[in-house]
């Protein structure tokens, strides 16, 4: 996703005489075409012979070897300002892996497309993991820059105090000014109308409903076997950017919401109650068995108020207080208005 008008960074940079040592990859791959969660494995660039570092395979951060001799780090990729989204958990590592290396790093900002807007549960400790490493809302209306600036500002890496941060800044960015990506975040994410979607559907990919991996409408479209909707369907299948797609060769009756206003953005919640109730079996049928849903939400809390029948006035209501807290601390970070 780093790209300078239709040319990838590195391969400009190399057109400029840099001195590139090697590139870090992180969740998708160096150029971008790998499923979501599939392995990046070390590799050789084909195109520039570059040494590829993969950091979303069997280390998820720098080593201390692959820091060595290294005047800079240039990050640049084009977030989507959801909390679940793993470029942040890399920005985390290799940021970490500078700071106690004594690199400094140098973040290319980038527009937020879901930056106009904080919405969502907290995240909170005992749910950690790669797919969600700090204390934020699940949309915190921050650049990816200004997301920097607030890891190191909070001391959420090992030696913060130690690293040299600079912040490339856009020009002419306001948090609520419309921004619509020259490029595909990720393969499933092809358009505005996913991006704008993916903070409400993200959820889903802790249920047993498909968010449209494996169709040519993923993430604007969602269904299961059992949802008893308008007459809309569709079939998930194998194919490329989505290999073992869930629901694969089931047809699932849903929801198209590809008609969805890709200006609007807001956090849903009543497509998620909507399917919930409609599945048969409760609880144990609706949320995974690994309880991944806990991951991404960031707590157990709203699995059980969706389990219980809580109104999404008082879901919403139970997490107000913990969101005025982190805009406090957001505040102190932001660059753009």
């Amino acid at each position: 996703t780093s790209l300078v008008g239709d040319t990838h960074l590195v391969d400009t940079l190399l057109a400029l005489g840099m001195d590139i040592a090697h590139v870090f990859a992180p969740e998708h791959g160096f150029r971008g075409m790998a499923d979501a969660g599939a392995q990046i494995s070390d590799e050789t660039d084909a195109k520039t012979g570059l040494p590829i570092y993969s950091l979303y395979g069997k280390n998820k951060k720098p080593s201390s070897e692959q820091m060595e001799g290294l005047d800079l780090v240039l990050f640049d990729i084009q977030d989507v300002g959801v909390r679940c989204y793993t470029y942040l958990s890399t920005l985390h590592y290799i940021m970490e892996a500078a700071a106690e290396s004594g690199v400094p790093v140098m973040v290319l900002d980038r527009p937020n497309p879901n930056g106009s807007y904080v919405d969502g549960p907290m995240m909170e400790e005992a749910q950690m993991s790669f797919v969600g490493m700090h204390p934020v809302p699940l949309v915190y209306g921050m650049t990816i820059g200004e997301y920097a600036r607030m890891i190191q500002g909070e001391g959420w890496i090992n030696a913060a105090e130690n690293l040299h941060l600079d912040v490339v800044p856009c020009g002419g960015y306001t948090h609520d000014r419309t921004y619509e990506l020259p490029v595909a975040p990720s393969p499933n994410l092809p358009n505005a109308t996913s991006v704008a979607l993916y903070p409400s559907l993200v959820l889903f990919e802790g249920t047993v409903v498909s968010v449209g991996r494996g169709t040519d409408a993923p993430f604007q479209i969602i269904g299961h076997p059992e949802y008893d909707g308008d007459g809309f369907g569709f079939t998930p299948t194998s194919g490329p950017g989505a290999k073992h797609p869930k629901l694969a060769g089931e047809r699932c009756q849903g929801l198209s919401l590809e008609a969805y206003d890709a200006e609007e953005r807001s956090l849903r919640l009543d497509w998620l109650l909507d399917f919930h109730a409609q599945i048969s079996g409760g609880e144990e049928a609706f949320f995974l068995e690994n309880l991944f849903f806990d991951k991404l939400a960031g707590n157990t809390r709203l699995r059980e108020q969706i389990s219980r029948g809580v109104p999404e006035s008082d879901i919403r209501a139970s997490w107000a207080e913990s969101l005025e807290s982190f805009k406090e601390v957001r505040d102190k970070y932001l660059m753009y208005p």
